[in-house]
């Protein structure tokens, strides 16, 4: 059954009503018709069997049939912060981090950056970003939409960080160091229902100064496997490992 994310003012008692992207979706794409039915999610999480009961130029009107009770978000809340990276590897880290779970993605220059996002098409840019995490979390049946946005500094980066309980920072050179915890000695220390902050450096990785910096910050650097990862990989390495210690171990 489709999945589509609805905006919060487009739903009331009983009927939700769908517009824009999603109506051609349903209307020209998947061709669906009075009677059928999809599910439909609110921004707070909940989820809502819904049926057709009319599609028009401008929008679909649907009746709530049934809500759902299921939970498939992560018990913990897991953040990505994640510098830009070259090409169009950024869209598969969003794309596959919306699919194992992150809640948010904060996007950063580094101090080793190739890519410099041009200020003026931040927008646009966003724009797309933000339809490519949509479609990943109908796909994947999430209940909540990720969100995507640019950080302008690196000290708005660390400002950012402060509001979670656990800020972690990925670091190659911890991968070569006897004294660092392993990832899941690391995980024991986080509670269900709290936050994490995971910070991903660029193809360069992060420089000496920015890992000094988010140590003064209380960040901790972790381990993910005893390889050096790609900057398109450690993000996604972090997401499965903590799915895999909160939902697979119990």
């Amino acid at each position: 059954m489709q999945h589509y994310f609805v905006p919060a003012d487009q739903w009331t008692a009983s009927e939700v009503y769908i517009t824009d992207d999603d109506l051609h979706h349903i209307s020209r794409v998947m061709r669906m018709k009075q009677g059928d039915q999809i599910i439909c999610n609110r921004p707070d999480g909940q989820t809502a069997i819904c049926s057709i009961l009319d599609i028009t130029e401008n929008q679909v009107v649907t009746k709530i049939v049934k809500w759902l009770e299921t939970n498939v978000e992560m018990p913990v809340k897991v953040s990505i912060a994640q510098a830009f990276p070259k090409g169009d590897k950024l869209d598969l880290i969003l794309q596959k981090g919306t699919e194992l779970g992150a809640v948010d993605f904060f996007l950063f220059h580094g101090a080793r950056s190739i890519v410099k996002l041009d200020s003026k098409k931040v927008d646009k840019k966003l724009q797309r970003y933000r339809k490519i995490v949509k479609e990943a979390a109908e796909q994947s049946h999430r209940s909540l939409l990720p969100n995507v946005q640019v950080i302008s500094s690196f000290s708005e980066l660390l400002k950012q960080a402060n509001t979670f309980d656990h800020k972690l920072v990925a670091y190659e050179e911890t991968t070569r160091s006897e004294k660092s915890d392993k990832l899941h000695v690391t995980y024991q220390k986080v509670k269900e229902g709290q936050s994490i902050f995971i910070c991903i450096g660029p193809e360069g990785g992060f420089s000496e100064s920015e890992i000094a910096t988010l140590k003064e910050h209380d960040f901790t650097c972790i381990r993910l496997g005893p390889r050096i990862l790609r900057t398109e990989t450690a993000g996604l390495y972090a997401l499965a490992s903590l799915s895999y210690h909160f939902e697979e171990m119990e």
